[in-house]
């Protein structure tokens, strides 16, 4: 399929031939009929893109903080490949539109095959030919409401959440300024609500539109033709509420809105401007700054976004679906009339040229919409594709012929798998990367772009059934490690499965029964620190020990951004469960045994874990696992006490071991390297020789089930034993 996509680094843009994205529960397939450019936060996107580096830096400097403490974390060579992997990557333009229903996931019941829908989000309702959209970000378009208009549906709702947030009575005097696309929505909502509107904007073509929909008057927001409209209409009190629909650096909208604004009245920011709010003006009238969130409640909520989970009714009465269902209604009743403001209709495969023309001024409009092939225009005549899903039949694998390169597919490509993974395997001598599994096409098709695959797509049982692919990276969230290991392994494969190996007991014990069935035992978890070479190095200058020995490792995690999927527990498990095999391997491995207990205490909200490890021989690790401390902090520290003897890692930056001699690395300012490239040899020269996988079957599976017991032990308050099963 098609989509619009663009290289932020180098501006290019570009309609890119990607993989059809999978369809997958809790949401739709959907064929696109229009989507709409918006004018204004796309073309931003596109102007940023344009810019040298120092001026993206300029225009976001909230990404430059983000890479500041990156760099204090991970050091400059990794914060590097990560934001360079990020800015040289295609990403997706566009957030609204109108499409035909193709393929109904599972737990879906309100929409079927065939039904018109109008769906939102700037991760799913692309411009594509086709779209993966989860239930809270579509809404069915009501009978006898064109396609080209239901593909409003999106800004509509962000004019819409605008008004709410303004709380409107019948009867007031609104003032909006900034006539672009939004704006002139705003203009017809609160005209139906019964307010009476003034508009500003420089452009009087703009004017003249918002008048015919509505406004009462408008005019240049430099003109006395605006102020004077306001005083006529208010008795010289001031409006009751100004919206900000604007963009640009210029301070002039919020300035003009303390002007023209009553006492005590409401100033709601809706596009993106700038905001130094004149203290004296805003102070003396004491007027309400209000924010409206994009399309409504339940935006940046994953829970609410991805994973379906509505807001009830009762307590949140307008959600982003449910706004998006409201202005769909107001379209169907002539309540709101977009027609007007479609100023052009450009073929897809135009999408280039007319971004272009945009971009020039060339095309100068307020709405822009793309149409897509005839066969999605006509409301319910698509059905249902018929889909094969191949069986998988388990072969034992085939002795390699000597000299010949190990291939290898990914399923999954996220940011982990680009940075981390990918750059060391494309660069190895003997490893060919055969194929990449995404759901969604563009990363896929980033992926293969990059790093040389020679194929990209959304089909995991084709790859599966591949009988020349050697090894399976699954890369993907938690959740889907145990089963795609199982599948797998199922098929032959060697595995590399990214930490964590199971969320539960039972997903590791359904992996252990794939093991016996299959005969397959060809596993590897990326626990990469025991591969550090810093590491490895104190591992060998400390030696051989003879007593028992106590462990520190305080790991300072730091706090999540709000919305990272991380947080999703309910689905993702714990924080803990995620990254913690991580700790306790190190653990293992620097003690040379398997743990036998576990002990875990938390602080209220489970936020700083402290975990106890005992081993055979009496020796026991304590991993601080804490969000709470200073982000300028080292992440990962740790200290081995035995036999007199001491070892001290810094963030895998240096290394020191104090006994009857002293050892102390170089420090390596510039690099923490964590062990990735030398787990990925070990574990391709294992699957290229048919030797032994880089870490025994038997300690992934201890390491795994002692994660799994933090969580008992926290319900329990006491130490957990960790039995043996024979």
């Amino acid at each position: 399929m098609k989509q619009v996509v663009q290289n932020y680094k180098s501006g290019e843009l570009a309609v890119l031939d990607v993989p059809v994205p999978g369809c997958k529960p809790g949401g739709v397939l959907v064929r696109t009929a229009y989507s709409l450019i918006s004018t204004g936060t796309e073309l931003m996107k596109v102007s940023e893109a344009g810019m040298s580096m120092l001026g993206k830096a300029r225009s976001r400097p909230d990404q430059v903080a983000k890479v500041v403490q990156s760099v204090a974390t991970n050091g400059v060579p990794a914060t590097y490949r990560k934001v360079m992997g990020k800015l040289d990557s295609y990403t997706p333009l566009g957030y609204s539109l109108c499409g035909v229903v193709e393929q109904v996931g599972a737990g879906v019941d309100d929409v079927k095959v065939g039904d018109l829908v109008a769906c939102a989000g700037n991760e799913h309702a692309l411009h594509a030919e086709l779209n993966w959209v989860p239930k809270n970000l579509y809404a069915p378009v009501p009978d006898g409401l064109a396609p080209r208009h239901a593909a409003f549906g999106t800004v509509g709702s962000i004019a819409l959440q605008g008004v709410r947030q303004g709380e409107s009575r019948l009867g007031e005097v609104a003032l909006v300024i900034g006539l672009g696309l939004i704006g002139q929505l705003v203009v017809q909502l609160l005209a139906a609500s019964g307010v009476r509107v003034v508009g500003a904007d420089p452009d009087p073509a703009r004017c003249e539109l918002a008048e015919r929909l509505g406004a009462d008057a408008c005019g240049d927001p430099g003109s006395s033709a605006v102020e004077a409209a306001v005083a006529e209409l208010t008795d010289g009190h001031g409006v009751d509420q100004v919206y900000l629909a604007a963009g640009g650096g210029s301070n002039q909208p919020v300035e003009l809105a303390a002007r023209l604004c009553r006492d005590r009245g409401r100033v709601v920011d809706i596009g993106k401007c700038r905001l130094d709010l004149p203290w004296n003006a805003y102070y003396e009238k004491e007027l309400d700054v209000r924010f409206s969130r994009s399309y409504g409640p339940g935006r940046y909520d994953p829970e609410y976004e991805l994973e379906g989970r509505d807001y009830p009714i009762g307590y949140v009465r307008w959600t982003e679906r449910r706004n998006l269902a409201c202005f769909l209604d107001l379209m169907a009743r002539g309540g709101v009339d977009v027609e007007p403001l479609v100023s052009h209709v450009a073929d897809f495969d135009d999408a280039v040229e007319t971004y272009r023309s945009l971009k020039d001024g060339e095309l100068k409009a307020v709405a822009v919409l793309f149409r897509y092939p005839e066969q999605a225009e006509e409301a319910g005549a698509a059905e249902a594709a018929a889909v094969a899903v191949p069986a998988v039949h388990v072969k034992p694998a085939k002795a390699r012929p000597a000299g010949s390169p190990v291939r290898i597919a990914f399923v999954g490509a996220g940011n982990y798998a680009t940075s981390m993974l990918l750059p060391h395997l494309a660069e190895r001598e003997g490893v060919e990367l055969s194929t990449v599994v995404t759901t969604t096409a563009l990363s896929a098709a980033n992926a293969q772009r990059k790093f040389g695959f020679a194929r990209a797509t959304t089909d995991l049982d084709a790859v599966l059934g591949d009988e020349s692919v050697d090894a399976v990276f699954v890369v993907t969230r938690h959740s889907s490690h145990a089963e795609l290991t199982r599948k797998a392994l199922l098929a032959g494969k060697a595995v590399f499965v990214e930490k964590p190996l199971a969320l539960s007991e039972d997903e590791l014990a359904g992996v252990l029964a794939t093991v016996e069935e299959s005969g397959n035992d060809r596993l590897q978890v990326g626990f990469n620190r025991r591969f550090a070479p810093l590491l490895q190095e104190a591992k060998k200058r400390f030696g051989a020990r003879t007593g028992p020995a106590n462990l520190r490792y305080l790991v300072n995690a730091g706090r999540l951004e709000h919305g990272s999927w991380y947080l999703r527990q309910g689905s993702e498990g714990s924080r803990f469960a995620g990254e913690g095999g991580h700790f306790i391997d190190t653990a293992s491995w620097l003690l040379d045994a398997d743990p036998v207990s576990v002990y875990a205490v938390a602080t209220p909200g489970n936020e700083d874990l402290q975990v106890v490890l005992r081993y055979p021989d009496g020796s026991t690790a304590t991993i601080s696992y804490v969000t709470t401390g200073a982000s300028g902090y080292p992440k990962e520290t740790l200290d081995l006490v035995a036999d007199g003897k001491v070892l001290r890692l810094d963030d895998f930056v240096r290394a020191s071991v104090y006994g009857q001699k002293r050892w102390v690395s170089s420090r390596l300012p510039k690099a923490r390297d964590k062990g990735q490239n030398a787990e990925l040899a070990a574990f391709v020269r294992a699957v290229r020789t048919g030797g032994p996988m880089p870490v025994p079957l038997e300690s992934l599976v201890a390491t795994t089930a002692a994660t799994l017991a933090v969580p008992a032990g926290l319900a329990g308050g006491a130490p957990v034993t960790l039995e043996k099963r024979r």
